[in-house]
């Protein structure tokens, strides 16, 4: 685990803007340990996003996000005595994704041996396979998963990036039932379509059908994921690119509102059997040069929804 950095109460200190009466998140969350229910960990990196021949920079997601999060209000609705900041991990430009895929697994599994709930934040989506694999081994039992995205990120298995965690994971036993919200029939290729239609232990809702034709409520779709995957711990996944006008390595002027995405963790939050939490492919700058500072500040409204939900 050597490519993983443990904080310090002086590395993490540095990021809370202190105010006179008044407790900030990062005053009361557990630093560089395990203490904490839920355990935060970064994964600053955009190899996966690269190798599917996305746009880089979802390795900038993390700070960012960081320190919005810690800056929020520790109150009775959210204390920053349920959450630990355990670390992030600094991988060299040189990094295979089945290195990353080695290192995350290795992580991910020590935080749920210790019956933790990882929450992991940052680069691409081919991080799902190894945080399915790691939780999957601690709770010696396959997983089910529900993904809020615009693709279904199950691509063949020809070779690891952020287009096939779920068809690895899938395959090799750790994942069971894979629900999907609002994928884009635009952006998912038809043999996958006719491939998921088939399988049983698929399901899946198009955008279209939800805000275009009207056919489904949104509310409602969630809730058939939530049923679909009742039957074993799920993990919760959430990819960026999904949200209308989101810095993000897929970004879309069509999508979900940041509203919805936080109706999204609301709802799986409060009916899941949660196993982890996976927010991913965001970024504040990428390497087309577009910016916005403000994606790390939705990612931390995301995660406080979601830890609201739970606590």
């Amino acid at each position: 685990m050597a490519n993983f950095k443990k904080y310090t109460n002086s590395t993490v200190e540095k990021y809370v803007k202190k105010r006179q009466n008044e407790v900030k998140l990062g005053e009361k969350v557990h630093i560089g340990n395990l203490e904490g229910q839920y355990v935060v960990i970064g994964v600053p990196e955009s190899v996966g996003v690269k190798a599917n021949f996305g746009v880089g920079g979802t390795e900038t997601l993390w700070t960012a996000f960081l320190s919005n999060f810690l800056n929020i209000q520790s109150t009775e609705k959210l204390s920053g005595a349920d959450v630990s900041i355990f670390g992030y991990f600094d991988f060299a430009p040189s990094v295979s994704v089945a290195q990353i895929d080695d290192a995350v697994e290795k992580i991910t599994l020590k935080i749920a041996l210790e019956g933790k709930i990882p929450i992991v934040i940052g680069g691409g989506h081919n991080n799902a396979y190894p945080i399915l694999k790691g939780v999957s081994k601690a709770k010696n039992q396959v997983l089910n998963a529900i993904n809020l995205d615009a693709h279904s990120d199950f691509r063949r298995m020809e070779g690891r990036h952020s287009g096939n965690g779920f068809r690895y994971a899938y395959t090799e036993g750790y994942l069971k039932k894979y629900a999907m919200i609002g994928l884009h029939e635009s952006y998912n290729a038809q043999n996958i379509i006719e491939e998921i239609v088939k399988n049983p232990d698929i399901q899946f809702s198009l955008y279209e059908d939800i805000f275009v034709r009207a056919k489904i409520n949104y509310v409602q779709a969630i809730l058939d994921a939530v049923d679909f995957t009742r039957n074993a711990p799920v993990g919760i996944e959430l990819d960026l690119d999904c949200i209308e006008n989101t810095l993000s390595s897929a970004m879309s002027p069509c999508g979900v509102s940041t509203l919805q995405a936080r109706q999204y963790l609301y709802h799986t939050a409060k009916n899941c059997d949660i196993a982890y939490l996976h927010i991913t492919e965001g970024a504040t700058q990428l390497d087309s040069g577009l910016k916005n500072p403000l994606t790390g500040k939705l990612v931390s409204y995301l995660v406080s929804d979601f830890l609201k939900a739970t606590i």
